[in-house]
């Protein structure tokens, strides 16, 4: 029994490298990155094939939001959990960066002591709020990148869960808790800058976020970012959870029967989710230079959703597609005729809803064969790893 517990421990881990579309994803993601980078530092700048800096910084935000695509369609597609309110953890993960980096610019103030963002200073403020002590620290910074999420996450998950709210319900809760904290954000007294937010970063890690070398290196950390989540979601999608997590999407009340504990399983994979989406903000926020309370808007919620339908549901890398396309059209269309792209958004979910219900990793070979492989009754062996 040890035996088989221990090779099926070491096969859940080891897997997602094993899996071809895994080796395909990881192997076209990071050759995508290396060419990006030697299109930006080897080619001349009048070259037609050089990479600007601005291009650099842009696909860094599309990599942002694939790692948080992948996050939404972990709850979504693998435990049936509807979320449109992944936003308000991409925020909470933003505005943690968002502070250290603010205080990067107040280190910088005469005989040690730190100064006051302007929007502290424009209100009267005398002195830093308890909660921005300590996010001078990079260490303290990243662990509440994944904190402030994942405490949120957890303590509205135990109480969603264990009052085994489910289905549209819970869809609506989880987008008025993000509406709820758009509202509190908005307020200046709150001390995050109110709807103007928190911009004007200078440094991060000790480099200049002007410069193209860090620009660069944003853009390769969020490369790695991504492809270290799409890993770990993968490994929890094959393991034994993973298994349990498609169960309780397809039958909940069999497998609360059979004697699973359903809220534990839910509340640990919704927890999982809101970190990878809380990095995906941290990562956002260098790049795009400012976070401010619009990214807790229940319409970019609910546009995110639209990203994983559109790639495919119970994929992880659809997700990513769909992010990556919707994105690159949104940049395009709003240039165009920015007043009409809430129509297309619409029109695209409704398109992809009626003629790609499997979204575009439908459309591709080898999508049905992963399906099989994905189901826990496709092998008797994995029937009895399950139980």
């Amino acid at each position: 029994m040890s035996t088989t517990n221990t090779s099926y421990s070491q096969s859940w881990l080891t897997r997602p490298f094993t899996e071809r579309s895994t080796q395909i994803f990881l192997g076209v993601l990071f050759a995508a990155m290396a060419v990006v980078t030697f299109l930006h530092v080897a080619m001349p700048q009048d070259s037609a094939l050089y990479v600007s800096s601005y291009t650099v910084t842009l696909l860094g935000k599309y990599l942002c939001y694939a790692l948080l695509a992948v996050a939404v369609d972990l709850v979504w597609g693998y435990l049936g959990i509807l979320s449109l309110g992944h936003g308000a953890f991409f925020a909470l993960g933003g505005y943690a960066m968002g502070m250290y980096l603010m205080r990067q610019i107040g280190d910088r103030g005469v005989y040690g002591d730190p100064v006051l963002p302007d929007f502290m200073v424009f209100l009267n403020w005398e002195s830093l709020p308890w909660y921005w002590h300590g996010f001078d620290m990079a260490w303290f910074a990243f662990v509440m990148v994944l904190l402030a999420p994942g405490i949120l996450a957890l303590v509205f998950g135990f109480l969603a869960f264990r009052s085994r709210v489910t289905g549209v319900y819970l869809s609506i809760i989880t987008q008025a808790l993000t509406f709820a904290l758009m509202l509190a954000f908005f307020r200046n007294e709150m001390g995050f800058g109110g709807n103007n937010g928190l911009t004007d970063f200078k440094d991060i890690l000790g480099f200049d976020l002007r410069t193209d070398a860090t620009r660069l290196g944003l853009f390769l950390a969020t490369g790695v970012a991504l492809a270290i989540g799409y890993v770990i979601c993968r490994a929890i999608v094959g393991s034994k959870l993973g298994r349990v997590s498609v169960a309780c999407r397809d039958a909940e009340a069999r497998t609360r029967f059979i004697g699973y504990r359903v809220e534990r399983v839910q509340l640990f994979v919704f927890v999982v989710s809101a970190m990878l989406a809380g990095v995906a903000g941290s990562l956002y926020v260098p790049q795009v230079g400012i976070i401010n309370p619009s990214e807790f808007s229940p319409l970019f919620s609910i546009e995110i959703v639209v990203w994983v339908a559109l790639g495919g549901r119970a994929t992880l890398y659809g997700a990513v597609i769909g992010a990556l396309i919707v994105n690159y059209a949104k940049t395009v269309f709003t240039g165009v005729m920015p007043d009409a792209w809430l129509f297309a958004l619409g029109a695209l979910f409704v398109l992809v809803t009626v003629f790609l219900p499997k979204g575009i990793a439908g459309l591709l070979p080898g999508f049905r064969k992963k399906q099989q492989d994905d189901d826990p009754k496709t092998t008797g062996t994995e029937r009895e790893a399950t139980a």
